[in-house]
């Protein structure tokens, strides 16, 4: 794969999960990164890994739902390495930060505007921010994380599903209007992976393992260094022809 050496990555709620082994896959891959989140030690920690392999990056806590911290996030990339060329927006949270799984007649409107805010909002404002920069240096590449959710039904979480969808169409609209400007913007669609809001989910549903591993034909769950392997790839040269998609990272989950 093309070698990103010298490019400036950003990465959202990149302190666990898909988030982390993205920044260490754009590191190994020679880029700069920031990496972003709300949790300090955890983004510390990702910065270390970067830093033991050889990489640089610096940690900004930021909450994507908030328009002046994710302006800040953005302007520490610039300040640090002179500007931005990836992005991906992978901050995001599950249904849990909803209160738990609920029928749409039951959803308060507190836990919509709470999940629909960092799923939805905050990949929204990540561009707002970032696509200025890009268009500083001629270009670049985003992707969104959005969900196998976002295409199909998944009861009892219809924000988290309203949300991952809009991000879908939120990527498409803007992959149209930045072709021209040399900035491709693409979503994937994660399956089943193994992170922390999978794992609690198998604490919270036992009964419901067997099942949801039924639903990989692939025969197993997915590993963020899979995700974070197809991210790296979408960002290099090697996907220049790819822009306004919505990539299954599923196993067959879709299919």
């Amino acid at each position: 794969m093309t070698r990103l050496d010298r490019k400036i990555a950003l990465v959202t709620g990149g302190g666990t999960g898909i988030g982390k082994a993205t920044a260490i896959a754009f590191a190994a891959a020679g880029a700069n990164v920031v990496v972003a989140g709300r949790r300090v030690e955890l983004l510390n920690e990702t910065v270390r890994l970067v830093c033991e392999a050889g990489g640089r990056a610096i940690a900004v806590v930021t909450d994507v739902s908030q328009s002046d911290q994710v302006k800040a996030m953005v302007q520490a990339a610039v300040d640090t390495y002179g500007g931005l060329d990836w992005a991906f927006n992978n901050a995001g949270g599950f249904y849990f930060l909803g209160g738990g799984l609920n029928k749409i007649a039951e959803i308060s409107e507190e836990s919509w505007d709470r999940v629909v805010g960092i799923n939805l909002k905050g990949v929204f404002l990540c561009m707002k921010f970032e696509i200025p920069e890009m268009l500083k240096r001629g270009g670049g590449a985003i992707v969104n994380n959005s969900s196998t959710d976002g295409i199909r039904s998944a009861p009892m979480m219809a924000s988290y599903c309203a949300a991952k969808g809009g991000v879908i169409s939120l990527t498409r609209t803007a992959a149209v209007e930045y072709a021209r400007d040399g900035i491709r913007i693409n979503s994937i669609l994660p399956g089943w992976v193994m992170t922390d809001p999978v794992e609690q989910r198998m604490v919270e549903h036992p009964d419901g393992i067997d099942k949801m591993f039924a639903q990989e034909p692939i025969g197993r769950f997915g590993t963020p260094e899979e995700v974070a392997a197809s991210v790296v790839w979408l960002c290099s040269n090697d996907a220049s022809f790819v822009t306004g998609t919505a990539i299954p990272v599923d196993g067959g989950y879709l299919a």
